[in-house]
């Protein structure tokens, strides 16, 4: 298949009416202006970006000053990223003087490599400063409540702490952070000339010097002007589906998959028998479908795991057999829009969702998604490699 033309995508007849993606609360808007005040104090920035997002998770309007500051880029939720793809991102951001680290804010070996990288390049400026300020931003649900939890523990595990943290509201919903807030990782030694640091905005994870870890909400930019971006994010999770809406976050996904052939790689999918796959779950029982694991930690039941592993197979078979079948154009919007008018109802036979059922394609939509953001569908990387003539901040 050629090249699909760049950026097309997002200007489909299916987001007629959609416009620009707007989703600002006024948290945000407070909390930027926050944000903007505390950088200028900060010694190094730890900007958390979605790994499935490299580019599109950057909060455009902060860059220019991000730019000019100590930075360490930490490309989260790696494992829900392409391995194969990774490489050429991280020779991207090497190429602009800008270190990239990806990582699973959940793997504690992963953090580590990360707090060894900020302590490296704060190396120079510790021998001059005894109080370090870190800061840790990003657009929302990239996985900085996470992060924060996990270098908690690690400071935790270092040293005594005087004082009980609270950690870090984690949730599946952009925007639980709404506040600024930090933790101390070492004994303060000496202030910057105010009791600025004894706010409970930071969080000290080191010391000699004393180093602060200062959290914040997530925060986007008033609009998002380009509408592909805007719907990278929301697939990402990073605006809440009711901003954008499910079907159309569905139908983007589709889109997206079809002109990149994702589901001719599923071809071995359709004569494949139901035990083989029962099989190799048994291999690896531990790899399959976490979000089963509820809150309570009630165990797995392994019918559960057959149940939604055959549903995925079944998503799968169906979104290839349509792909294979179709004989349009997928560079035609006209003919796309019809190959994922098809595959919507295949997918509610797919996923059993009864024919008449009111809101179906919502129903879907939801479960669909559910798939892709959990890993099921398989890793991806949205964004494209800018080329070298491309300008991106």
């Amino acid at each position: 298949m050629g090249a699909v033309r760049k950026g097309w995508l997002g200007q489909m007849g299916f987001n007629k009416g959609g416009g620009n993606i707007n989703w600002f609360p006024g948290h945000m808007a407070a909390a930027t202006r926050a944000i903007r005040q505390r950088l200028k104090l900060s010694d190094l920035v730890i900007e958390v970006r979605d790994a499935r997002i490299p580019l599109s998770s950057a909060n455009e309007d902060l860059q220019p000053m991000l730019s000019g500051k100590r930075r360490v880029i930490a490309l989260n939720k790696q494992d829900l990223a392409n391995r194969n793809l990774m490489h050429g991102w991280i020779s991207y951001f090497n190429s602009r003087k800008q270190e990239c680290l990806p990582i699973n804010a959940h793997s504690r070996s992963s953090v580590q490599k990360l707090l060894d990288l900020v302590e490296f390049k704060l190396k120079e400026v510790m021998t001059r400063e005894p109080t370090l300020l870190v800061m840790v931003l990003g657009v929302p649900n990239v996985g900085k409540s996470a992060l924060i939890n996990s270098i908690h523990q690690i400071a935790l595990s270092r040293f005594p702490v005087q004082e009980k943290m609270k950690k870090a509201r984690v949730g599946p919903l952009p925007g639980v952070t709404q506040d600024i807030a930090g933790f101390k990782v070492r004994n303060i030694q000496q202030h910057r000339g105010s009791d600025y640091l004894h706010s409970p905005y930071f969080h000290e994870i080191a010391h000699r010097p004393s180093v602060y870890l200062l959290d914040t909400p997530g925060v986007l930019v008033p609009s998002i002007p380009d509408i592909e971006t805007g719907l990278k994010l929301a697939l990402a999770g990073s605006v809440k589906d009711s901003v954008v809406g499910e079907e159309r976050i569905a139908q983007y996904l589709l889109a997206v998959l079809n002109t990149r052939g994702t589901p001719l790689h599923w071809k071995h999918l359709v004569s494949r028998e139901t035990e083989d796959l029962h099989l190799e779950l048994d291999k690896k029982p531990e790899s399959n479908i976490k979000y089963l694991q509820n809150k309570s930690k009630k165990p797995i039941n392994k019918s559960d795991v057959y149940r939604v592993q055959d549903m995925v197979s079944e998503v799968q078979r169906t979104l290839y057999i349509t792909h294979s079948e179709f004989n349009g154009s997928l560079e035609d919007e006209n003919d796309l829009e019809t190959l994922i008018d098809h595959q919507f109802e295949a997918l509610q036979k797919a996923l059993k969702i009864p024919h008449k059922a009111s809101e179906a394609r919502i129903m879907v939509s939801k479960k669909f998604l559910t798939l892709f953001r959990t890993g099921k569908l398989g890793s991806f990387i949205l964004d494209d490699v800018p080329d070298a003539s491309d300008s991106v901040s």
